[in-house]
């Protein structure tokens, strides 16, 4: 009973520091300086449609490498405290053999995986365009790992192949930073490669191709957090 109206008054408490905030929140009538200059700047200076893409990958591409950075610890992290040993690994095959899967179930991710990864392949592809970027298309493709994993227990993926994909598209994210600031005007700079037609696929330099190793790294380091906690999860009780 103590513990519950601790949490009760807990609760309260942060309410009540909210309350405050609502009541004199007031919602911005015009940009800032900042913003004004992102918007009539990034069409010419990156060459994106999608504005926040250009803030993201250009304006403020040191701190997306940062954000690639901290996913690529967690993922080590979890990796490494979840780690278990080859006859532990044994008991939990042979415990998630007996799981079944329905068939309908297994039928229907033979049809939605692939649609799934080329779905996040093409929102890291036009994240320059379109609503999306790296991110959001590492993670669509993790969701199609995770179903890969619900449809069949057993499935195992090779974690050399995780790994191999993860660290290539991290170093080319930070060697293509690196050129930005050799032979370009700053890091990350997008223009070491042409601009090209405004609104193509093939445009804003070199943005679609540090997207695209942004989508890849983030979709294998999930995909690796997903194995690891597949593999350590007990299925005892049956």
């Amino acid at each position: 009973m103590l513990k519950k109206g601790l949490i009760l008054a807990i609760l309260i408490g942060f309410s009540l520091m909210f309350i405050p905030l609502i009541q004199n929140f007031h919602g911005n009538d015009k940009l800032s300086d900042l913003a004004k200059y992102y918007t009539e700047n990034a069409e010419h200076g990156a060459g994106a449609a999608n504005i926040v893409t250009a803030i993201v990958i250009t304006y403020r591409g040191l701190d997306t490498l940062g954000e690639v950075v901290i996913l690529f610890l967690t993922a080590s992290v979890i990796g490494f405290f979840l780690k278990i040993s080859k006859s532990e690994k044994d008991e939990t095959l042979r415990f998630s053999k007996l799981r079944k899967t329905s068939e309908l179930l297994e039928t229907a991710t033979k049809a939605l995986v692939p649609t799934i990864f080329m779905f996040g392949v093409y929102i890291f592809i036009n994240g320059h365009l379109t609503p999306g970027g790296g991110f959001q298309g590492g993670a669509v493709i993790a969701t199609g790992f995770v179903l890969m994993l619900l449809a069949n227990p057993q499935f195992k993926v090779n974690h050399k192949v995780i790994e191999y994909i993860e660290s290539l598209s991290g170093f080319s994210f930070a060697i293509l930073g690196a050129l930005g600031a050799i032979i370009g005007l700053g890091f990350l700079d997008n223009k070491i490669l042409p601009l090209g037609t405004f609104g193509e696929l093939l445009s804003a330099g070199i943005i679609p191709v540090i997207y695209s190793f942004i989508g890849l790294k983030v979709g294998a380091e999930l995909s690796g957090i997903v194995e690891t906690l597949s593999e350590n999860q007990s299925e005892i009780e049956i």
